[in-house]
């Protein structure tokens, strides 16, 4: 039993935009008003402890063993990490975290979960996204090296694009700069064992996403389904079911991949009234709370190394 364990280890890593993940105090400097107890949302902190349980039970549901990587999108700081990791549900998890502190206006960031057990942080770095024409500041990418139990070193990228909000033409050169930061910095670094993730607010046919596989990136997660029937893709627009949320690795890790798959677990969904069907149970349903989750669902890779 020795030797197969330092034969191979099995790698469980979840992405998962939180959807708003804010804490109910004003940072200053960004517009996160509608996030306050006084906003539109009367984001209370009752609300508010209940979404950080929430996203610790969302987390847990993930996989029967508990994920050694989380790679999160739409937190808004510190002080929310610290609380998810140390008094929701995850509490007594063991994850430490890594995460950037970006200039997007509202205030938001990703961030990097792991267990100390299975992942050893070697550097980090929250690299800032150029800003464009007509472009307002955006959320900084996250680069992480670590090491792994079997003493692979991997080179971790967590993302969150800019946004479709003014039209998917208008933005489109928006997502575009992240694809050329990502993988110049791969290309630079002559990085081999990469994973990238996150929210890239383009589908797999998308021009920031062929672009990556233009570089010998492999899209791990293109044909993900749901684990029970319910998901098609992490995200549902106008009754379709479609990806935001990807796993980009180089070809050497995505060799590497046992198993890929969303978790849609029924908890985790709610009627869609207007289509008819499933979709992802948010926290708002407009400016309606609903002690719900997330419009996005987890997106799991499982790696054996």
């Amino acid at each position: 039993m020795i030797l197969s364990l330092l034969l191979s280890s099995f790698l469980t890593f979840v992405e998962l935009n939180c959807e708003n993940l804010f804490d109910t105090t004003h940072d200053v400097g960004k517009e996160d008003s509608e996030f306050l107890p006084e906003g539109k949302r009367h984001w209370t902190r009752t609300r508010y402890w209940g979404k950080l349980n929430r996203i610790g039970q969302e987390i847990l549901s993930c996989s029967s063993c508990l994920p050694d990587l989380v790679a999160l999108v739409e937190v808004e700081n510190d002080s929310v990490l610290h609380q998810l990791t140390r008094r929701s549900l995850l509490r007594n998890a063991g994850y430490e975290y890594l995460m950037t502190t970006s200039p997007d206006v509202r205030g938001l960031d990703v961030a990097l979960l792991f267990q100390p057990a299975s992942f050893r942080p070697l550097c980090y770095e929250s690299i800032e996204v150029p800003v464009l024409p007509g472009m307002r500041p955006t959320r900084d990418v996250l680069y992480v090296q670590g090491q792994i139990i079997t003493g692979d070193t991997l080179h971790i990228y967590v993302v969150h694009a800019p946004s479709r909000y003014g039209g998917e033409r208008e933005t489109r050169s928006y997502r575009m700069k992240v694809a050329q930061l990502i993988s110049q910095q791969v290309q630079l670094c002559h990085q081999e064992n990469v994973i990238i993730t996150g929210d890239f607010n383009d589908y797999i046919d998308n021009a920031s996403l062929k672009y990556l596989e233009e570089f010998s990136l492999v899209n791990v997660t293109k044909n993900s389904q749901g684990k029970n029937g319910y998901a098609k893709g992490t995200y549902r627009y106008h009754g379709e079911w479609r990806s935001l949320d990807h796993f980009f690795c180089s070809e050497k890790v995505a060799n590497r991949v046992e198993q890929t798959y969303i978790n849609d677990e029924a908890f985790l969904l709610d009627e869609d009234t207007r289509f008819g069907g499933k979709r992802p149970l948010r926290s708002f349903n407009g400016v309606r709370f609903q002690k719900g989750f997330s419009d996005h669902l987890p997106l799991i890779v499982k790696f054996k190394f």
